[in-house]
């Protein structure tokens, strides 16, 4: 009975290698040096499938993949629906954060009743924080370079993930409200739980003994 995991290349692969080799399965090629989606491993009952970020809950709600690793950012996006979230893996830490130019009064522009204009990868996630401020807010979809809507006059203000917020001080922008942590979920496809109940079942297991917090001495 295959197990097939979707994962995206890139942070969330790297992160979650270490946690597949706790559990006794290796990759058994690097995605960055193949061009191939669908990868072997050690276990010959699980494979990988390389997809989009955004796409890896799609794949697993409808059966592409038994289960996934996602951002909770890319969930919140999602909505959930027909996923079962057993685990908060811990990796892939970063934060989702609102951002403006440096010369910009945010305070002011938030003010209750008041209207912004925000750029957002995150419009789900961005309408429902300013909802809940009782800001009025104008969205604009972008995918990628967020950084450049506040330089360019697009928008007043940016929602998108801080790591290190490094790219944002380089382009001149500072980071004026945090608005939640983000970390990697493991995902399950509910019909797969029931049907291949065992080997999941034990995946799962796997998953949260190598990503539970070493105990303390």
């Amino acid at each position: 009975m295959m197990i097939t995991l979707a994962l995206s290349k890139g942070r969330i692969f790297d992160d979650t290698t270490p946690l597949l080799r706790a559990a006794g399965i290796e990759v058994l090629e690097d995605p960055e040096q193949s061009r191939k989606l669908i990868i072997g491993t050690s276990r010959p009952d699980v494979r990988v499938v390389l997809v989009r970020a955004s796409d890896v809950p799609t794949y697993v709600q409808y059966g592409g993949a038994d289960l996934g690793v996602a951002g909770h950012d890319i969930l919140l996006e999602h909505g959930g629906q027909g996923l079962y979230q057993p685990l908060d893996l811990g990796i892939a830490r970063c934060r989702l954060s609102v951002a403006a130019r440096a010369d910009f009064d945010y305070a002011a522009a938030v003010k209750q009743g008041s209207r912004i204009r925000v750029a957002s990868k995150y419009t789900q996630c961005a309408r429902e924080h300013f909802a809940d401020k009782g800001v009025h807010v104008d969205l604009i979809k972008l995918y990628g370079s967020m950084e450049l809507a506040p330089l360019t006059g697009l928008a007043d203000a940016i929602v998108d993930l801080v790591s290190t917020g490094g790219t944002l001080k380089a382009n001149g922008l500072v980071e004026v409200e945090q608005i939640m942590p983000i970390s990697a979920r493991l995902i399950v496809n509910q019909a797969a739980l029931k049907l291949k109940r065992e080997p999941l079942r034990a995946l799962i297991d796997a998953f949260e003994r190598a990503s539970a917090p070493a105990p303390q001495r």
